[in-house]
């Protein structure tokens, strides 16, 4: 939880950062706490994506194809 003053309130910019990243804000005057601010929606949790070099690997192997090659291809058997 982080902690401003009433002073430290007027830099919008830093306490809305803190409320979109899920960040409870206490707000304090002379060492008091007076308020607090709480964010409405809670942090998005960081999403794990998954090993696409891996996958790609496990599929085609060491093979390396390229989309200009396989679209020349297709045309070339359409036409």
């Amino acid at each position: 939880m982080q902690s401003i003053t009433l002073r430290q309130l007027r830099d919008t910019r830093q306490v809305k950062a803190w409320l979109r990243a899920g960040v409870h804000i206490e707000v304090r005057e002379r060492g008091e706490v007076i308020g607090e601010l709480v964010p409405r929606t809670p942090a998005k949790p960081n999403v794990e994506w998954p090993d696409f070099e891996a996958r790609a690997k496990a599929i085609f192997g060491d093979r390396v194809t390229t989309i200009v090659d396989d679209l020349i291809e297709e045309r070339n058997s359409r036409y």
